[in-house]
């Protein structure tokens, strides 16, 4: 989906999805349009129990399985995209998917290879196995700088 006619922004608004969702046939009960409209105010990571929390905090009787539900719906229809964190999946709008994160294992830091970093990660994987990796699917876990000097492994 492009960017909305006469928005002025990038992506879809949450109209623009439920109007999406609405025309493949599916009803958008209140609890629906409130995970929507909640996926749609949140840029960078959504995280399942997060988005499931600010719900309910509007709307007491949505449950995880709803969320989950709709956040997948939102992926199969293109709003969305997921990749496999330590945590567990963690979401974005498809818009902002394009990068790959690194996530340290020992403190938790996180940061992100930009999407030419990670196509030139993709073409030397490839070039040294003949496989083609979608790296935009999970996070590549390590130590990050700061941990590395603690424990005097780093070159940093």
């Amino acid at each position: 989906m492009g960017p909305s006619a006469g928005k002025g922004r990038a992506g879809p608004t949450t109209e623009d999805v439920l109007d999406l969702l609405r025309r493949r046939g599916l009803r958008m009960t209140p609890q629906r349009r409130a995970i929507v409209a909640e996926v749609m105010r949140t840029s960078g990571h959504i995280s399942p129990p997060e988005i499931a929390r600010k719900v309910r905090d509007v709307m007491p009787g949505v449950n995880a399985s709803t969320v989950y539900r709709t956040l997948t719906l939102l992926e199969d229809v293109g709003v969305l995209s997921h990749a496999h964190l330590e945590g567990g999946a963690e979401y974005h709008r498809a818009e902002e998917a394009e990068h790959v994160h690194l996530a340290c294992s020992r403190c938790g830091a996180e940061d992100d290879l930009s999407l030419t970093e990670a196509r030139a990660l993709a073409r030397l994987i490839q070039r040294h196995h003949g496989f083609l990796p979608d790296l935009t699917h999970f996070a590549i876990s390590g130590l990050c700088r700061d941990c590395q000097r603690r424990d005097g492994t780093g070159r940093a």
